[in-house]
């Protein structure tokens, strides 16, 4: 036994260490430890524990010591090994960093790879991976936006948010808008089921039979939705469904109608329209703000859930299972709650204003 360490076995260790060597789930690495110490216990020596484990004597004067340090927990986990490579200097972090901010990418390249920055930095593409994940930085996404150039902004947002927090007494709420180029896609071959291990399948091309147009109207207290489809969107579509709006709704009752800002909705026959039937009421949403309407959330829920993976024979069939939608969707109506400051919207538009003119 090498100078300056001597094995001693405190109560329950002998035990421990044949149960290692007993056991046939222990790895074989754990098994070979325990018997070194249990025969250096036994007083065998040095060259005697080579012999009958195979091991060099630097091993077993490795283990004798880790057992007297630590005891025989010490025998069932390695130490941890410091890396063969050098961490990345703080120099060549910043550099990766300023690289990929400035979004210079080389050649013809519109963004940074992981395996193009490895290749310039020099150093490996998982470094490049740590580097980019510690500093939140994900080249390869790309966020769309669209500032409104409205020069009425502020106050149409105001007039939107206020009629879905602050609705007029006796009155209706409806968001408004239509659902265009809505197409009857028929899949080329039968798609299989989902089972167990293996999602449903669909073909990638598809059969064209038509498009359709829903034209449809949200009420922002009941969840309620009042919906047509129709052929074609031009103004004397509109004009059928602010009929069916007016058949369906109470008389006497007043109906703000929340519309963007495409031409139909501002046709010369749709203001005659609207002199003739006093009771409506038209607000805009600003322009390029099509998310301030209600009615969007309705119409991305009909696309995920109903459009995306259907099977249409025929514009027929199309209209029918909107229709069935619409229905099962009055069934069990969700009031719509609009929770957004519109003050930190106002704020954003802004700042984003701010930016852009910046950079330009």
């Amino acid at each position: 036994m090498k100078k300056g360490v001597q094995v001693r076995f405190c109560p329950g260790d002998r035990e421990r260490l044949e149960a290692v060597i007993g056991s046939g789930n222990s790895l074989q690495k754990h098994v070979w430890r325990a018997r070194i110490v249990l025969l250096s216990g036994d007083g065998v020596g040095t060259m005697a524990i080579q012999r009958q484990t195979g091991k060099s004597k630097p091993t077993i004067w490795r283990w004798q010591a880790r057992f007297m340090a630590e005891g025989v927990d010490g025998l069932l986990h390695d130490a941890t090994r410091p890396s063969r490579k050098k961490p990345l200097t703080a120099a060549t972090i910043e550099r990766v960093v300023e690289m990929t901010l400035a979004g210079e990418a080389p050649g013809e390249a519109t963004h940074w790879t992981g395996r193009a920055m490895a290749k310039a930095a020099g150093i490996s593409l998982r470094s490049v991976q740590r580097i980019w994940a510690a500093h939140g930085l994900k080249p390869h996404r790309l966020r769309r936006f669209k500032l409104s150039n409205d020069a009425k902004f502020a106050a149409k947002v105001e007039d939107v948010v206020g009629l879905y927090v602050n609705p007029p007494e006796h009155a209706l709420v409806l968001a408004l808008d239509e659902k265009s180029q809505i197409q009857a896609l028929d899949r080329t071959q039968p798609g299989l089921p989902m089972k167990r291990g293996r999602c449903g399948t669909m073909t990638h091309d598809y059969k064209r039979h038509g498009t359709t147009t829903l034209f449809a109207a949200l009420n922002v207290l009941d969840g309620k939705i009042i919906g047509q489809c129709m052929s074609r969107h031009r103004h004397q579509e509109f004009i059928r469904f602010l009929n069916k709006i007016n058949r369906e709704t109470p008389p006497k009752r007043a109906v703000h109608l929340i519309v963007d800002n495409y031409a139909t909705h501002k046709h010369p026959k749709v203001r005659a329209w609207l002199a003739r039937h006093r009771r409506f009421h038209f607000h805009f949403t600003p322009t390029s703000a099509s998310w301030l309407n209600a009615v969007e959330g309705f119409f991305a829920k009909l696309t995920r859930r109903r459009l995306k993976r259907g099977v249409f024979n025929g514009i027929a069939d199309l209209q029918t299972a909107i229709n069935r939608f619409l229905r099962e969707t009055n069934d069990d109506p969700k009031p719509f709650i609009w929770t957004a400051d519109p003050d930190a919207i106002i704020e954003k538009v802004r700042r984003g204003k701010q930016v852009l003119a910046s950079i330009h």
